[in-house]
């Protein structure tokens, strides 16, 4: 068990701590538990809470006597017995599960929604019965006073299955694309769903109509607020009659009077992420995202204490009504214990929790705070805050003190908006600058287009071609090596087709004028001489370069080629075969919908020009071949025809002459 002290709230996770191996017997593990002091105080709430992997849902039947989990892999569900502090049973699943509902007040009646459109209706003894319904579920709400099961998912449809009759009824079509979650008011029975569009609509059961909606994500759109993605309905919750929780998925928390379209309270998690779970327990609010578990106040929306979710995400939280106790599900084989006794006292179950946290209440604990910054005094006296010490505006820590991140990023952008020494610096250094330049001219090459600017320094240096430096002396082209807008992208296909044929200046002469360009700006004289030494050589490697840069631009194309090749064949493998839509009088031919030139002929036309040797392609990628065959002069003559009868008519008839048949002798003789 690990103890922490967040906002001075003692929060003890139980889950915390090593966990002995089942196959170790009696006397090894007293050994251990002898050696090693994090197994002696470690403790087992519940035998065997946990998954193999990866724990979704938990939930607390209405009786408090059983905990239900689910988890993969294999897609289970275990069920523990709190009076006995164990596991009750286990039962495997053919698909994981995405939420599920205790109809009974106990563990005997079950319905899980799964994430292959399954609905699986559970009994004492195992599965009962399975349907399907027609998009995939993202959550369902049980209405106890009609026996109708509410299913939600990637749909505008909320379908209904009457478990008393047992089949599906009309279902309640809303304005929205996809609906994520539905809640069912247990006052008087108002439905109300989150919309994939940042809205809440409101239905009333009775006479299956929408009663009204909420625009959430016009509320969540502020100045004071940064909203990064669109706000779309992720979590509801309601808390009385009236009361309504609603969790977006840019990260913020909205508390609405049914009777405003406005929320008295926004509470932002400044994470960005989904909120997964909104719970109400008197007169605080637990709003959980994958990262963080917030409790604060109900009223005026601070902050209480905070649980971080560590090396694991969260993916379900559940609060055992009227106490302290807590449990999540995340992306780890433990589901996560918590018990906050300023919440509430433990469950009867485990009352042996405040005996322990008595006993722990003057130990050491470690201090955790949210949305602060530690500062040294050092820093303080720099943004002109040293005056606040000793106030509750900041909190004094080992050699420094915690204080409010918003109160820090304020103070540090007002204490940096005039720098006046640095100020000072600048124009010390610009004056030196102005001094140096009237006695040495620094050539230094451009930041922008580096390389095209060598290129053109190179050229005018050649005799032949003396136009490339005016592009670099003249007014009209200095955003060309100025404005980072006007950067050459070497990545384009356009400049990899006419980089080879552009590009005349090879490695070895571009870091040559580096180093030239780099000496010139102390000996412009010297490098003048030895440019025009040079300029003989640069005239030979120039023809050298006229028949390199044709192999260049094949050997380009053909890169290219493969290239497009490559994405071609990585888009069919992401999106599947592409599909053409054949419309009369149309064929499909090399990857290309065209019109058939028989289509518009007439039937004597086409007969005409079929009859002679021809291919056909249809529309089903078959071909019919027709041709005709020439007739061989004396192949129908009816002469040939009655001699060729006569021949094989004598064959057939020739008597056997060399061979005779021997007299039958009968092998016995009768006696007289």
């Amino acid at each position: 068990m690990q103890v922490s002290d967040p906002n001075n709230v003692k929060i003890y996770n139980l889950t915390a701590g090593k966990s002995l191996p089942e196959w170790l017997t009696d006397r090894k593990k007293r050994a251990l538990l002898k050696k090693d002091i994090d197994l002696r105080k470690r403790i087992e709430l519940i035998q065997d809470f946990e998954m193999p992997d990866v724990s979704n849902c938990v939930r607390v039947s209405k009786d408090g006597h059983y905990i239900l989990a689910t988890g993969i892999y294999k897609p289970r569900i275990r069920c523990y017995e709190v009076d006995n502090l164990s596991m009750k049973f286990e039962r495997c699943m053919d698909a994981e599960v995405v939420t599920f509902e205790i109809l009974s007040d106990d563990y005997t009646k079950l319905v899980f929604l799964q994430n292959d459109r399954q609905v699986e209706f559970h009994a004492a003894g195992g599965v009962y019965h399975k349907l399907r319904i027609p998009k995939y579920g993202r959550d369902m709400k049980y209405h106890y006073s009609s026996c109708d099961l509410y299913v939600v998912g990637a749909s505008s449809d909320i379908y209904r299955f009457n478990l008393e009759r047992g089949q599906f009824l009309n279902s309640l079509v809303t304005e929205a694309s996809e609906i994520h979650k539905i809640v069912i008011n247990p006052v008087h029975d108002l439905i109300c769903v989150g919309t994939k569009e940042g809205k809440v609509e409101a239905w009333d059961p009775r006479v299956r109509n929408k009663v009204g909606s909420l625009d959430v994500a016009a509320s969540c759109l502020s100045e004071d607020t940064q909203v990064d993605g669109f706000p779309s309905v992720t979590s509801l919750q309601f808390n009385g009659a009236l009361t309504l929780g609603v969790g977006t998925a840019t990260g913020q928390v909205l508390l609405y009077d049914l009777r405003s379209d406005k929320p008295f309270r926004v509470k932002d998690h400044m994470y960005g992420n989904p909120i997964l779970d909104v719970v109400f327990h008197e007169d605080y609010i637990l709003s959980m995202d994958k990262a963080i578990l917030k409790i604060w106040e109900k009223d005026n929306g601070k902050l209480y204490t905070s649980i971080e979710s560590g090396d694991f995400t969260f993916n379900n939280l559940c609060h055992v009504a009227k106490t302290g106790l807590m449990f999540m599900a995340n992306e780890s084989p433990k589901i996560y214990c918590y018990y906050i006794p300023s919440l509430g006292p433990a469950p009867k179950w485990c009352s042996f929790l405040d005996n322990l946290t008595e006993e722990l209440e003057e130990s050491r604990v470690e201090e955790i705070y949210d949305d602060y910054k530690f500062v040294t005094k050092k820093e303080l006296e720099e943004l002109n805050l040293s005056h606040l010490i000793g106030t509750q505006m900041l909190r004094a820590y080992m050699h420094g003190y915690f204080m409010s991140i918003r109160l820090y990023n304020k103070a540090k952008s007002l204490s940096e908006s005039f720098n006046y020494e640095a100020y000072k610096k600048k124009k010390i250094r610009e004056k030196i600058q102005s001094e140096t330049e009237s006695r040495i001219q620094i050539k230094a090459l451009p930041k922008v287009n580096k390389d095209l600017a060598l290129k053109l320094i190179d050229d005018s240096r050649k005799p032949k071609k003396k136009n490339g430096a005016s592009l670099l002396e003249d007014d009209r082209f200095t955003q060309l090596f100025v404005n980072p807008d006007f950067q050459i992208d070497p990545n384009t296909e356009e400049y990899r087709l006419l980089n080879p044929v552009i590009s005349r200046l090879d490695k070895g002469r571009k870091k040559e004028l580096e180093q030239e360009l780099l000496q010139q700006q102390f000996q412009q004289v010297e490098e003048n001489e030895k440019l025009e030494e040079k300029a003989g050589s640069d005239e030979s490697s120039d023809s050298d370069d006229d028949m390199d840069w044709v192999k260049e631009v094949k050997a380009e194309h053909k890169k290219l080629k493969r290239e497009k090749d490559m994405e071609e064949r990585m888009q069919l493998m992401e999106n599947g075969p592409k599909l053409y839509e054949l419309k009369p009088g149309s064929v499909y031919k090399t990857g290309q919908v065209r019109e058939d030139p028989l289509a518009k002929l007439s039937l004597a036309q086409r007969l005409k020009k079929e009859s002679k040797h021809s291919i056909r392609e249809f529309n089903a990628g078959n071909k019919e071949i027709t041709f005709s065959i020439k007739k061989k002069k004396g192949a129908m003559d009816p002469d040939t025809i009655k001699k060729h009868r006569q021949e094989r008519r004598d064959t057939a008839r020739r008597p056997p002459t060399k061979f005779r048949m021997p007299s039958r002798v009968p092998r016995f003789k009768r006696r007289k």
